[in-house]
């Protein structure tokens, strides 16, 4: 599909799993993170360097309590959108509604700094009005995950904690084969700060 589809980074969440090991005051979002390029930069930055380029629209949703996220997002073209919410659903909403003209949307966790653009490229190319594309590595659905635009009522209306999972049952589901472990990749933990090929 090659209408316009936008990237939604989804950073809201307070990553308290991170917190309870690293210390409360430790954001997850802006920890040192060694790349699969063996670069360090924060893991927000990872995420915002792996997106494709052709993706121009682009929108990031966070808490006004995270100044360095917000910044390095400015840095990286996104337009921000801050909430007070720290659930899933909300940001989702939030996010697709700051730009609910497109044709789609690709939903990005803003702590999954190891995913290849090309693994993003092909989870777009699979994004149609009516379907619903997302990325298998080992038989398991990762991230990112697109919706085309039939979806925008549905994730606008979405709240509280509850992602888009449910919607999966309204649509057609593309299963995009990937082999990149970095879609299931998530940095919950210190140590998953550092890419170590399977």
């Amino acid at each position: 599909m090659s209408e316009s589809i936008g990237v939604v980074v989804l950073a809201a969440g307070q990553g308290s799993r991170f917190r309870q090991v690293a210390g409360a005051e430790k954001d997850k979002l802006v920890a040192d993170c060694t790349g699969r390029d063996g670069v360090v930069r924060s893991v927000i930055e990872h995420t915002l360097v792996n997106l494709p380029v052709a993706l121009h629209e682009r929108v990031l949703v966070t808490t006004a309590d995270r100044p360095q996220v917000i910044r390095m997002a400015q840095a990286y073209g996104c337009e921000i959108v801050l909430i007070e919410s720290t659930g899933m659903g909300d940001s989702i909403a939030a996010g697709v509604a700051a730009c609910k003209q497109l044709d789609g949307w690709l939903m990005v966790l803003g702590d999954m700094p190891f995913i290849r653009p090309s693994s993003i490229e092909q989870v777009v190319a699979g994004i149609g009005d009516d379907s619903i594309s997302v990325p298998v590595q080992g038989g398991k659905y990762g991230h990112p995950v697109g919706f085309g635009r039939d979806f925008a009522a549905g994730l606008m209306a979405l709240s509280g904690d509850r992602g888009a999972k449910p919607l999966f049952a309204q649509g057609r589901v593309v299963e995009v084969a990937v082999d990149d472990p970095g879609v299931l990749w998530d940095v919950d933990v210190p140590e998953a700060l550092t890419f170590r090929p399977a």
